[in-house]
């Protein structure tokens, strides 16, 4: 199994995700998930003026480095409350990009609006999904949806376990419709995770690797929480899952907005670059030591 991680792992460090393909290349990666997030929050790369030149660009870039994009995640946003088909064209884009860089999978979150019952939150999703399935046909990129962290309200119903994304997979029944498995997500629910997986089967066909402490979605590194690695393992290895080992832990340090200021003087207030980078390299490692110890592990 081979390792990525994300380029939103150097979303606070680079507005341009050339940068971010170069830092962690230099960290030892060679696999990359690119994150259309950090795009749209900024409204640049796939967003911005020159959608095709920016395809090439990246194209160039990641040769240069050596290192191939095979994952990606599009933005964040409420599917379930596009009225006006925005979010969709956004969404779209991501697609199209994809297959023009070669990825397979792409991460698309489904949608939730308060006052659905479970089985209206499926039928929605579906007519959400179907429009972009047809796009992805033209590129031949599989969408996956993925296992949310768990959310507690009464009048409101996401897809947030094994069970209900089995569901949801089901419900949309298109040949490139899957899943990703979110380990840290799925470290907040009971079951654990070699029986998640086990009940999706063949339609896992990428990860999140993250880890918390049961609680609250942080996206710390594994063996930062207590997410059961053992467990996750045997579940992939039981499923005979092929795909990336692809990190979801940008947060192996804790973000700067979640610590407490000193107005008179930031200078540590924000980690620096040339820190996080090791960090990123010590992810690698944590990855590497993870999949060798089931001989799994492939450059």
């Amino acid at each position: 199994m081979k390792l990525a991680t994300t380029t939103g792992d150097f979303g606070a460090y680079a507005t341009n995700q050339l940068d971010a393909m170069e830092y962690i290349a230099k960290a030892g990666f060679r696999y990359i998930d690119y994150n259309f997030d950090v795009d749209y929050k900024n409204q640049s790369g796939i967003y911005g003026d020159d959608f095709y030149g920016y395809i090439n660009k990246v194209k160039i870039h990641a040769d240069k480095l050596g290192v191939r994009l095979v994952q990606a995640h599009s933005p964040m946003g409420k599917p379930l409350l596009d009225e006006d088909g925005a979010f969709s064209e956004t969404t779209r884009k991501c697609i199209e990009a994809c297959g023009r860089w070669g990825i397979e999978n792409v991460v698309v979150h489904s949608g939730y609006r308060a006052g659905l019952t479970p089985e209206e939150t499926f039928a929605e999703n579906k007519k959400f999904f179907m429009p972009l399935l047809c796009e992805a046909e033209k590129y031949n990129v599989n969408i996956l949806v993925e296992n949310f962290n768990k959310m507690t309200r009464d009048d409101l119903y996401w897809i947030d376990n094994a069970p209900d994304l089995l569901k949801m997979v089901e419900c949309v029944n298109h040949p490139l419709f899957h899943a990703v498995w979110d380990a840290g997500h799925a470290n907040m629910q009971q079951m654990p995770q070699n029986e998640a997986l086990k009940i999706m089967g063949s339609h896992i066909r990428a990860l999140h690797v993250q880890d918390n402490m049961g609680e609250h979605d942080t996206h710390n590194a594994p063996f930062f929480g207590s997410l059961s690695l053992d467990s996750l393992m045997h579940g992939l290895i039981d499923i005979g899952y092929k795909g990336y080992f692809t990190f979801e832990a940008p947060n192996f340090f804790t973000p700067a907005k979640k610590r407490s200021a000193f107005e008179e003087d930031e200078r540590l207030l924000n980690v620096p670059l040339e820190l996080k980078i090791k960090a990123e390299a010590l992810l690698y490692e944590i990855g590497k030591t993870i999949l060798s110890a089931y001989d799994l592990y492939q450059e």
